[in-house]
């Protein structure tokens, strides 16, 4: 999230003012605001120092608060409430000037992604969210669509090659609780542990599909390898399935790319380079 609150839709920003009165909060801080929420420091009545956060919902977000429900604060923020229909939290309050973006040794960072993630994934996924198996299933329907449509020969070959990966793995997705967007900015200090994950795409699903983000932000094309099979290692996952998992994840993001039409300068896309990586090119 980047910005002030004046960057807000003025919705957000009323609803945070709705609930700012209903929970009786006192805002104590700058608001933080992104395309889809709005985040305020708060004090709770008591005096406990948090986080109010309120977003437009999306399928991506809408499975949030079970997730962060079900973690109960081991290796994520925690939820202190929230309220259902708007998708309006109330959170533990965490360091946002010391996200993990900020740690110099990207080795170091690179393990503390490992630990959250194993601790995360260990968390069987609570009914109602996304499954992964469906998107696969959606994935793999698309490719005939997305092999015409890719204007760049080699860029075609990875894709049949991210294809047939899902392929192999498709049939088991797995019922593990992701996180899905889990990479440096979305892991800050806080005062009771060193890291905390925040802002989960949940779905239900095989731990090889949380990869690709640690692998993508802070990329280094000499270190992917190795961060792969660092990641793999803490999470004790089978090298051969992840690999198979983060490559449809790369497929996954040129599927969005081409529907957006942003299919421009694949040599330099940084996830289509992993997906070569891993591929042994």
């Amino acid at each position: 999230m980047v910005g002030g609150v004046s960057e807000a839709p003025g919705e957000l920003v009323r609803r945070a003012g709705d609930f700012r009165h209903r929970w009786r909060l006192r805002a104590d801080g700058p608001a933080l605001s992104g395309v889809c929420s709005l985040v305020v420091p708060v004090t709770a009545a008591d005096g406990t120092p948090a986080a109010l956060k309120v977003q437009h919902l999306d399928e991506e977000s809408a499975g949030e608060a079970q997730a962060l429900l079900t973690w109960a604060g081991d290796g994520a923020v925690r939820l202190l409430a929230h309220d259902a229909p708007t998708g309006t939290l109330l959170l533990e309050r965490l360091d946002e000037h010391r996200p993990l973006t900020g740690l110099p040794d990207a080795h170091e960072a690179v393990g503390v992604i490992g630990d959250l993630l194993a601790r995360l994934t260990s968390y069987a996924a609570p009914p109602g969210l996304r499954r992964l198996g469906d998107i696969a299933r959606s994935m793999t329907e698309r490719v005939p669509w997305a092999l015409r449509t890719e204007p760049d020969p080699g860029t075609r070959r990875l894709l049949r090659d991210c294809a047939a990966a899902l392929g192999e793995v498709a049939d088991e997705p797995g019922d593990r609780l992701l996180h899905w967007d889990l990479h440096y900015g979305n892991v800050l200090a806080s005062a009771r542990a060193p890291w905390l994950a925040i802002d989960p795409k949940p779905l239900a699903g095989d731990p090889g599909f949380e990869l690709l983000p640690a692998l993508a932000n802070r990329y280094d094309p000499a270190d992917t390898l190795a961060r792969f099979d660092a990641l793999t290692g803490a999470l004790g996952l089978d090298r051969e399935r992840a690999r198979a998992w983060t490559l449809a994840r790369v497929l996954q993001n040129r599927l969005w790319q081409l529907t957006d039409g942003h299919t421009g300068r694949p040599a330099r896309d940084v996830r289509l380079a992993i997906g070569r990586a891993l591929r042994g090119d």
